[in-house]
C-alpha cells in the first residue's frame, strides 16, 4: 500500500507510525486508520512500535469538516467507518505480539484519544490534552471508548469526560491514571522513542504474551487469569529470553534478549 496520510519507518528495532496532516492537526480520514493497520501488520522484525501525529497535534479526531464520511446517508456512513475502517485498526493493534506507545502533544481527541490510549503506554507533553467532545455535537463516544476509559480512570471520570466534554489537559491525565508520563514539549519525541526502544530490547514475546493477558484479565475472573499465567509462563519459560535471562541473573550481568 502506498500511504498518503501516514509515514512508516523502521527506526532499529522500533516501527514509527505517523499520522501526516499537520495542516488539519491529523484530522484521521477512515483511510488513515487502514494505512496504519497496514503499517502494523507489516512489522518485519519490529519489537516496539510508536505512535504519533506530524506538527502541533497526535490527531484531533475523525475528519469529518473535511468531507470523507458525507454522504446521502450520514448515520450509515458513519457506521461503516467505524465498523471497516476505524474499529478494524483498534482491534490490530490489541492484537499485536509487540509492545506499542503512543507519544501525543496538543490534541487527542474523539478517535484520536481512543486511538492514542489504545497503546500500552502514552507518553504526553505538557500541551497535550485529551478531548471526548461527541456530546458538543450530538453524538457518542466511539473507537472502543467507553469500555476503555472507565477502566483506566472509573466511571465517575469517565462520565465526566463524555458527559462534558472538556479538555483533560496532560497533567490531569496523569494524575488519573489515564497516562503513563508527561514530559516537557521539545522531550517529546525523544523521550518516547527512548522508552520505545526500552522495550524493543525487552523479551519481545514475554511483553507480548502480557500485553494481551492484562487485556483478557479485563474481561475475566481470578481464577481464570491465573490459568492463562500458567499457560503463558509454561510458553515464556520455552524461549531463547528466558534461558537468556535466568544466565544474565546468575551470572550478574544485563541480559540480552533478541526476541526469540
Amino acid at each position: 500500500m502506498t500511504y498518503e496520510t501516514i509515514l512508516s519507518e523502521r527506526r532499529g528495532d522500533v516501527l514509527v507510525v505517523t499520522i501526516n496532516r499537520p495542516d488539519r492537526l491529523n484530522a484521521a480520514p477512515p483511510s488513515t486508520f487502514d494505512e496504519i493497520r497496514d503499517a502494523l501488520a507489516n512489522l518485519d522484525g519490529a519489537r516496539a512500535v510508536l505512535l504519533t501525529g506530524a506538527g502541533r497535534g497526535f490527531c484531533s479526531g475523525a475528519d469529518v469538516a473535511g468531507g470523507s464520511m458525507q454522504s446521502d446517508d450520514p448515520a450509515q456512513a458513519t457506521f461503516a467507518a467505524l465498523t471497516e475502517h476505524y474499529n478494524p485498526t483498534l482491534a490490530a493493534i490489541a492484537a499485536l505480539d509487540v509492545p506499542v506507545i503512543s507519544a501525543v502533544r496538543g490534541p487527542a481527541a474523539g478517535i484520536g484519544c481512543s486511538l492514542a490510549l489504545a497503546a500500552d503506554l502514552c507518553v504526553a507533553s505538557e500541551t497535550a490534552y485529551f478531548l471526548e467532545a461527541f456530546v458538543n455535537i450530538g453524538l457518542v463516544p466511539d473507537g472502543g471508548a467507553s469500555w476503555m476509559l472507565p477502566r483506566l480512570i472509573g466511571r465517575a471520570r469517565a462520565l465526566e469526560m463524555v458527559l462534558l466534554g472538556e479538555r483533560v489537559p496532560a497533567a490531569k491525565a496523569l494524575d488519573w491514571g489515564m497516562i503513563h508520563r508527561v514530559v516537557a514539549d521539545d522531550a517529546l519525541d525523544g523521550e518516547a522513542f527512548a522508552l520505545a526502544e526500552r522495550l524493543a530490547a525487552g523479551p519481545t514475546l514475554a511483553l507480548g504474551l502480557m500485553r494481551r493477558a492484562v487485556g483478557d484479565a479485563l474481561e475475566s475472573g481470578y481464577a481464570a487469569a491465573m490459568a492463562r499465567e500458567a499457560a503463558d509462563q509454561r510458553t515464556a519459560r520455552s524461549t531463547a529470553d528466558s534461558i537468556e535471562g535466568g544466565m544474565a541473573f546468575l551470572a550478574k550481568r544485563k541480559p540480552a534478549f533478541r526476541g526469540r
